[in-house]
């Protein structure tokens, strides 16, 4: 399938907007790991999956990391052309959890194509409120939801995308997720272990109670 078949708005533009957009588009393929930072002096551009997962975090002054949402095939990003984002002054970084093909859309085509369709406009502002929604959700989760429950809740996620009870993932690449220390989610881990929900090997978590990890989120 070719970039007119992802692009959600495709059918309500005009020929000329079709081709304007389609001739301007790049196709690439990002490795996974690969960082892409979108802020107001690097406008990358806006990118569209075609397949694989990019992760969407901020990064505080000292380090750590907290994941604010996930994109998909068909998804579109935005913050990596903040840079017509108005007032936009904040910092989104955006990695690829796993190897990625996307188009990227220039930033100036894009923004030239909201001002002059409305379907694109509309279209851009139901994405930005669908990561505003997100935001608020990840914000009310850190305030009054305690870590063991936001862990637990976390691997039962993962499983249902990776479509495995074996997770082959990190301490610290769970600690990024959740904004907080390594050390912290080894405990927590150690603790899910000596209750007999989870067992834990070198770089994998395997889940082998289902039913105790959604009893601890909720």
């Amino acid at each position: 399938m070719d970039f007119s078949t992802y692009f959600p708005v495709w059918n309500k533009l005009t020929p000329v907007q079709q081709n304007t957009i389609s001739t301007s588009a790049v196709f690439r393929t990002i490795a996974q790991g690969t960082v892409i930072t979108g802020d107001g002096t690097d406008c990358t551009g806006l990118l569209l999956l075609k397949s694989g997962q990019l992760r969407a975090y901020i990064l505080s002054e000292e380090g750590r990391e907290i994941t604010i949402y996930r994109l998909f095939e068909w998804d579109i990003c935005l913050f990596s052309a903040s840079c017509i984002l108005k007032s936009s002054q904040f910092e989104i970084m955006i990695e690829a959890e796993k190897d990625t093909e996307l188009w990227v859309i220039p930033a100036e085509i894009y923004k030239a194509l909201m001002e002059e369709s409305l379907p694109v406009s509309n279209y851009t502002n139901e994405i930005m409120a669908a990561r505003f929604s997100e935001v608020m959700w990840l914000i009310e989760q850190i305030l009054w939801k305690s870590l063991d429950r936001r862990l637990a809740a976390f691997l039962l996620d993962e499983a249902v995308l990776e479509e495995s009870s074996t997770l082959k993932i990190t301490h610290e690449m769970i600690a990024n997720h959740l904004g907080t220390a390594r050390e912290v989610i080894t405990r927590m881990l150690r603790y899910f272990q000596n209750e007999g929900i989870v067992k834990l090997r070198r770089g994998e978590i395997e889940i082998i109670n289902t039913a105790g990890l959604r009893t601890i989120s909720g």
